[in-house]
């Protein structure tokens, strides 16, 4: 897999997460530890976008 698929991989499950973590804080019968997990599961797929592209950017 190129990188450049994997970063939009991992793109499209942080956007896939996003629109979870919003639905379950619409709902009233969410949890707060799901809301929780969901946001720490989204800013770990953020760092490691964000790692990633900073790895290529000084690789270039």
């Amino acid at each position: 897999m190129s990188l450049q698929s994997h970063l939009t991989e991992l793109e499209r499950r942080h956007q896939a997460l996003d629109r979870e973590l919003n639905s379950l804080i619409a709902s009233p019968s969410s949890g707060d530890t799901e809301i929780a997990e969901l946001k720490r599961r989204k800013l770990h797929l953020k760092d490691e976008i964000a790692r990633l592209k900073a790895d290529n950017t000084s690789v270039h």
